[in-house]
């Protein structure tokens, strides 16, 4: 976890740095990543070893531990994270092992490995790159408003293998203080750099009498669904496989105004679109490898005008992709009422939900 200013990133040693830097002066970094925990207060770093398990770089304060028989102390993120990790904890400690020696083989091989602090910087680029005057101006698709932000720091960042890294940043309303929200920035690691691919709402303000406090926003980003739920020893894609297939898909087909052009089976018509949100549940033809979910947009200029569109997720040879987007409702303006209307239903399909 850190707290830095955008322009003044103040550098901390993390696990990746740790074995990058090991590794190019030819000392026994396995050694060092897989044993030693520096002032003893716990292994990996102190990263959440449930995280390593399941293919996350998590830090951690180590405010919630668990001592095995031999005396070595492991961390975790929650008390959830705990809880997954000793339905098997030597299964996850030999997971966590064999995820750290892919990084370092990745390391040695002189692929990119990025850092955290590598993710703090870019963070702070977007920021600047983002800010006009005094101000970090973000278009809340929810809301359809431009929100006008200070930076207050960095709360956490996680990185998730095949997926890249996660930063969870909190900021404050420029105007009114007292109104704070938690904003994640997701980037996708392209070589060597980290490419931006969305930036989201995790947590809004809500007025507590002369005060406020951050709430949750519903539904969750899919990257947070794995700290929920660990699926790591779960075979088969889950929901959040398939939602972070589908939301890779509306970010390499938006343009520069965040806008996707989808066309109505019904009209012909082709329609620009501003991705809002993603919902769940996810689910899944009976004896199919096809996935779909449900999605938001809205017409761009527009507050009432929302379609419901479908996106269909075709599992070959284990990867996921999007093979099909359908226009399942669309807006009818009804007595000055907007409504949606449906252009198809699942009438007649067999499936089940995607865990």
């Amino acid at each position: 976890m850190t707290d830095m200013t955008p322009r003044r990133l103040i550098s901390r040693l993390t696990l990746p740095a740790l074995l990058a830097g090991m590794l190019a002066i030819g000392l026994p970094a396995t050694t060092l990543a897989m044993d030693d925990h520096g002032d003893g207060a716990g292994e990996f770093d102190e990263s959440c070893a449930m995280g390593l398990a399941d293919g996350q770089m998590v830090k951690t304060d180590c405010t919630v531990s668990w001592t095995d028989d031999d005396g070595k102390v492991y961390c975790f993120s929650s008390e959830n994270s705990m809880a997954a990790f000793l339905k098997d904890p030597k299964g996850n400690i030999a997971r966590a092992k064999t995820f750290l020696k892919e990084q370092q083989a990745k390391a040695a091989s002189g692929a990119k490995v990025f850092t955290e602090e590598e993710v703090n910087a870019r963070v702070a680029q977007v920021i600047d790159e983002r800010s006009q005057g005094n101000a970090f101006v973000f278009h809340d698709p929810k809301l359809d408003k431009d929100l006008k932000l200070k930076y207050d720091k960095i709360k956490v960042v996680r990185g998730m293998e095949g997926y890249g890294w996660f930063a969870n940043v909190i900021f404050s309303d420029v105007a009114e203080p007292k109104k704070q929200y938690a904003i994640d920035f997701w980037f996708k690691p392209e070589g060597q750099e980290l490419t931006l691919m969305d930036i989201r709402v995790q947590k809004g303000p809500k007025r507590d009498g002369d005060g406020y406090y951050m709430i949750s926003r519903l539904p969750v980003a899919w990257w947070w669904l794995p700290v929920q739920e660990h699926p790591g020893s779960i075979e088969g894609a889950r929901a959040w496989h398939v939602m972070a297939a589908i939301h890779e898909y509306i970010t390499d087909n938006k343009d520069d105004e965040g806008n996707i052009i989808v066309k109505d089976g019904k009209t012909g018509e082709d329609l620009k679109l501003q991705f809002v949100e993603m919902h769940r549940p996810v689910r899944r033809l009976t004896g199919q490898g096809k996935y779909f979910a449900c999605t938001d947009f809205r017409k761009p200029g527009s507050t009432d005008e929302y379609y419901d569109l479908d996106f269909w997720v075709d599992e070959t040879d284990g990867e996921l992709k999007v093979g099909n987007v359908k226009v399942h409702k669309v807006p009818v303006q009804e007595d000055g009422i907007w409504t949606q209307v449906d252009r198809y239903t699942f009438e007649g399909m067999d499936f089940e939900e995607a865990l």
